[in-house]
């Protein structure tokens, strides 16, 4: 009976933890979209902020639901407190510190950066 509230309670952690956003994304991050246009993302455990060039700043609640490695290449998959659902997508299995932010159909929304704003030619140039 013991063994079996043990699995339970890890189990019972274990989704209350995979609900909360990946260390991988967490923290501050430089981010274009395909305009050309800047923004601060910060992203916490369950929230988001989005801060514009021009200073307006909003926020969104999310949860993660699911996470898909291939080719070492990670993918997040959140979806917002309104219910839209937006991929986080690291295309270097090397780097961490760029990626993506796509829409649901997989277009891409934002390119991310840990250090500089960059377009999504930087991230897929040949060298």
């Amino acid at each position: 009976m013991k063994k079996i509230s043990i699995a339970l309670f890890g189990i019972l952690a274990l989704i209350l933890t995979a609900c909360s956003g990946s260390d991988t994304y967490r923290g501050s991050w430089k981010a274009t979209d395909a305009k050309g246009e800047k923004f601060e993302l910060f992203f916490n455990a369950k929230d988001f902020t989005v801060r514009k060039s021009f200073g307006k700043k909003e926020k969104f609640e999310y949860s993660q639901n699911s996470v898909q490695i291939e080719n070492s290449v990670s993918t997040y998959g959140i979806q917002l407190s309104d219910g839209r659902r937006y991929q986080i997508n690291f295309p270097k299995s090397d780097d961490e510190s760029v990626g993506l932010i796509k829409d649901e159909n997989g277009t891409p929304l934002y390119v991310i950066s840990r250090k500089n704003y960059l377009k999504y030619e930087d991230i897929f140039k040949f060298n």
